[in-house]
């Protein structure tokens, strides 16, 4: 018998500003912990400018998705959350931001104390604060 099929796992914009972040409507999952976290490149800045020239030459990425933002405050961190597979199930991780997120209605971590919610097929994910521009949708399938 083969092994069975891993589950399509995709974030779909529920804004404009998810779905420039995204690239398009929606981006698959393919490769966990998937991290998402702010992109301040285009802030200014003294020099050096760019992330590459900050980074030492064999530096891993932070994150898998940035999401930029140029106006303070922030609602989202540099290092803001990670979306998990534990075997059995999704798992979003708060990775201690400072606004936090919001699945669901139900905040998870913010105030840098990082916290953890299982993940649900259409479950709604706020990043940062109720006011920020980047909503997605969880879906598995």
């Amino acid at each position: 018998m083969p092994p069975p099929r891993a589950a399509r796992v995709t974030l779909v914009a529920l804004t404009p500003e998810g779905k420039a972040a995204l690239g398009g409507a929606e981006v698959g999952i393919s490769t966990f912990p998937f991290r998402i976290g702010r992109d301040s490149r285009d802030r200014p800045r003294p020099a050096p400018r760019t992330l590459r020239d900050r980074r030492k030459p064999a530096s891993q990425r932070s994150n898998e998705m940035y999401l930029t933002e140029t106006t303070e405050p922030f609602q989202v961190s540099r290092e803001h959350l990670q979306i998990q597979h534990n075997g059995t199930r999704y798992v979003l991780v708060d990775r201690e931001s400072t606004c936090g997120t919001i699945v669901e209605g139900t905040l998870v971590g913010g105030d840098t104390r990082g916290g953890t919610i299982t993940l649900h097929d259409g479950d709604v994910i706020i990043v940062g604060t109720s006011n920020s521009p980047y909503v997605f949708k969880f879906r598995v399938g």
